[in-house]
């Protein structure tokens, strides 16, 4: 379900026809649209060639920029929210034709977000440039699959806790996350402790409070970017909390690869 503004146009919807498992759309999604909460039949990789989008599912959120997908196992609910405008390349994978390989279903049932090596950029194009050669196709899906097994680029991943405690602080901290936020102020708007709070966030994030709450605010910087063209970079920096643009630079850099401004000029 699509609430919001409803898609430009698909650009592409065909069917590989060797193996017959697999299918690829290509979609244009102006910046608002949010796909509600919904599953698929298949497996999906999803790529955004251009444009930023906010991928949520119960295990937490990503923040999916272009040089990132994201991959989506068959039946797991999961929502997305385009936060500037996308050119996404959607790949499907029938779970009957996953099955027929095991090296493809290693590292697979689970969700994930990876960091797309040109390899990886130029297969997945490869299969919407017209030309719809079944033998073709099928060694570029495979070689799709087998750079899916690099390792997970979790930077852009906020995991959500689910003891009611900790996610009511996490909420907190998520509706404000350039805030100064204490955890003894935190711990007692939620009814517990310091000390109880920080072992929580830890036990179900597998990160400290601190780490969790800088992992929060690099996604908003990475939202405020795609989303606010008008806002100088420097000037973010500041409304981040961040002491100095150089800072703010270096931890951007560490979790996209880019400079604000390169990001900026990429979205």
């Amino acid at each position: 379900m699509i609430i919001g503004k409803a898609p430009i146009r698909p650009l592409s919807d065909r069917r590989q026809t060797t193996g017959g498992g697999v299918h690829f759309m290509a979609t244009l999604y102006p910046k608002g649209t949010r796909i509600e909460p919904h599953s698929h039949r298949e497996s999906q990789l999803v790529f955004a060639t251009e444009g930023t989008m906010q991928v949520t599912t119960p295990k937490g959120r990503w923040l999916v920029p272009p040089d990132r997908a994201v991959w989506m196992p068959a039946g797991l609910p999961h929502a997305i929210d385009v936060l500037a405008d996308i050119e996404m390349r959607s790949l499907y994978f029938d779970v009957g034709w996953m099955k027929r390989d095991d090296a493809h279903r290693a590292n697979l049932d689970v969700e994930f977000v990876v960091r797309v090596s040109q390899l990886l950029h130029q297969a997945i194009l490869a299969l919407f440039d017209g030309r719809n050669d079944p033998g073709r196709n099928e060694l570029l899906i495979r070689l799709a699959l087998l750079e899916l097994h690099e390792a997970e680029d979790p930077t852009t991943f906020i995991p959500l806790p689910h003891e009611p405690r900790c996610r009511r602080a996490a909420d907190i901290v998520l509706a404000d996350p350039t805030g100064a936020h204490e955890i003894e102020t935190l711990a007692r708007s939620v009814g517990t402790s310091a000390r109880t709070l920080s072992r929580l966030f830890l036990a179900e994030t597998e990160l400290s409070f601190r780490s969790w709450c800088q992992r929060a605010r690099m996604a908003a910087a990475i939202e405020r970017l795609s989303m606010d063209r008008t806002t100088p970079v420097k000037q973010l920096a500041a409304d981040l909390g961040y002491a100095s643009f150089s800072a703010f630079s270096h931890a951007f850099r560490q979790v996209t690869g880019k400079t604000p401004t390169e990001f900026a000029e990429k979205t």
